[in-house]
């Protein structure tokens, strides 16, 4: 069974950004999605300028002080801190059938949900779409067991991981009065972009999940509360961000399937669509399975990415693209102002250049000169 939790934060010192407005997301209809950069609503654009130049420009000095500010406000704010004033926690028992855990987060409109072992009253991980991935590669390989699928439980899921050869991420989560820079530092380590707040019961000393942060939110935390974000005005081509080799992309007529199995090998959460040309036209991301396998369909994960495309909900957020000449401050002001989850980057033909990712983001703004701290 599942356990739903929806209430008040409990009592903490106000914070202004808590109480910060929901982004404003791009509405997608069918396969057909709105594109949003960064200069369309953000700073213009500065001069671009050779990467390595001694001694230190005031561009390089204004580059490194945003950055240690960021790293300096990380580590005096904790991850209790991100967290809105009013928020629902959906805790998903280990018991659980894995039809229903799906309809669970269809039903609240979320993407994964931490587990709940009621044998030992402890936290037992992090539901994510990986999970269902999982599953999906599972009986893809082993056809004969797919009528046993309305059976299988959520505490099984380790071993469909075992059973595919799939590294699972590691188990992890932080105590949600620790400095939010160690929570930064966790997901970076252990590649995930989610961690669950888990504290102790003062009376019963159990374990207690008090909910879910991720790298999203953290990124709109700092761009809210961070006014050193405004110094970070090299582009994105200056500072190396994202990845530009090896990108794996298909096409609309490309089988679901396919892209499952490409997320799998590279362990990507997206894949960009292009056209002949290379044009983008659309992401597939990880969680538009979820939707697609719904009402355990599992058999329609061979259709195609434009079909599978058109079942998103009305208010999905859209897909945010950037030039190599865009600047990081302007992306976290795209932060600030939208849900975003990546960047696609992309020429002046809206040709596909490469992907920045928001753990590209984390790592840069935490390790880019952390020595020099």
């Amino acid at each position: 069974m599942s356990n739903t939790a929806e209430g008040t934060r409990p009592a903490a010192p106000p914070n202004p950004a808590d109480s910060i407005a929901s982004p404003t997301g791009i509405v997608r209809h069918g396969h057909e999605s709105l594109i949003a950069q960064p200069s369309t609503f953000l700073l213009p654009r500065g001069p671009t300028r050779a990467m390595a130049e001694k001694p230190l420009t005031a561009l390089d000095k204004d580059q490194q002080q945003g950055l240690k500010s960021i790293r300096e406000f990380l580590k005096v704010r904790t991850s209790y801190d991100v967290l809105p004033l009013s928020f629902r926690l959906v805790i998903l028992n280990t018991d659980l059938l894995v039809k229903k855990s799906l309809n669970i987060l269809l039903q609240n409109g979320i993407v994964s949900a931490p587990l709940w072992d009621s044998h030992t009253s402890t936290f037992a991980g992090l539901l994510t779409t990986s999970d269902y991935i999982n599953v999906v590669q599972y009986y893809w390989q082993n056809p004969d067991a797919l009528n046993q699928i309305d059976q299988f439980r959520l505490s099984s899921l380790r071993d469909i991981e075992k059973a595919i050869g799939v590294d699972p991420l590691e188990t992890l989560s932080v105590h949600p009065m620790r400095p939010l820079y160690e929570a930064c530092r966790q997901m970076l380590k252990t590649r995930a972009r989610r961690i669950p707040l888990v504290d102790v019961d003062d009376e019963t000393k159990r374990e207690m999940v008090v909910s879910v942060i991720t790298q999203y939110r953290i990124l709109k935390f700092i761009a809210v509360n961070v006014d050193q974000t405004e110094l970070l005005k090299k582009s994105v081509s200056e500072i190396g961000l994202g990845t530009y080799g090896n990108l794996q992309t298909a096409s609309m007529d490309t089988p679901v399937i396919d892209v499952i199995h490409m997320m799998v090998k590279y362990s990507i959460s997206s894949v960009p669509i292009v056209d002949e040309s290379n044009h983008v036209l659309n992401v597939f991301e990880a969680v538009d399975v979820i939707a697609i396998i719904k009402g355990s369909a599992y058999d329609e994960i061979t259709t195609s990415v434009g079909e599978a495309l058109g079942k998103r909900a009305e208010d999905f957020a859209g897909i945010y693209t950037c030039s190599e000449e865009d600047r990081l401050d302007s992306i976290f002001d795209t932060i600030r102002k939208s849900r975003v989850h990546r960047l696609v980057v992309i020429d002046e033909e809206n040709r596909l250049r490469g992907v920045i990712s928001l753990s590209d983001i984390l790592q840069y703004v935490l390790l880019q000169g952390e020595d020099e701290d």
